[in-house]
């Protein structure tokens, strides 16, 4: 005998939807994180960009996790269940930038050297960017990122 369903139930149909593109995936992430941590958003999405390119799955070769490239240890020390979930990742970068930020007093330059080559390696030089080709491209990557961000009003 076949089973009946009693009670109410709910169905839906979807006629259409619109593609969110990936760099404006996680904006409402990105601005709720910039509020918590007083960080600029701009600052968020560029190294989104940078970092993952707005891939959430995101693996790098060294074992980076996610849109803003979460070393393990990092993900670990910020109590990151997943690093690939948006939320968790954007919040736990921008927490380690908040932490940069301040440790460099608001250079954004330094800032974005210690969140690519890491910040005992900043230290090493002085305080200063890190002479690796790799980690210079990155910084002024980003600030031409923010930069172009600003100017079109985009965050």
């Amino acid at each position: 005998m076949p089973r009946v369903m009693t009670g109410p139930h709910v169905s839906t149909t979807v006629n259409s939807f619109i593609a969110v593109p990936p760099q404006n995936a996680y904006d409402a992430i990105i601005r709720e994180a910039a509020a918590i941590y007083s960080v600029d958003a701009a600052l968020i999405r560029s190294v989104v960009q940078a970092e993952s390119a707005f891939d959430s799955m995101a693996l790098s070769r060294v074992g980076a996790m996610g849109l803003m490239q979460l070393m393990p240890d990092t993900a670990e020390a910020f109590g990151v269940v997943n690093p690939f979930d948006p939320r968790e990742n954007i919040m736990a970068g921008t927490r380690l930038l908040k932490e940069l930020l301040t440790q460099y007093r608001g250079n954004i330059p330094l800032t974005l050297a210690g969140y690519n080559a890491g910040s005992g390696v900043v230290a090493r030089y002085g305080g200063r960017i890190p002479p690796f080709k790799e980690t210079k491209n990155y910084v002024k990557r980003i600030t031409n990122l923010i930069a172009d961000a600003h100017i079109s009003g985009a965050d």
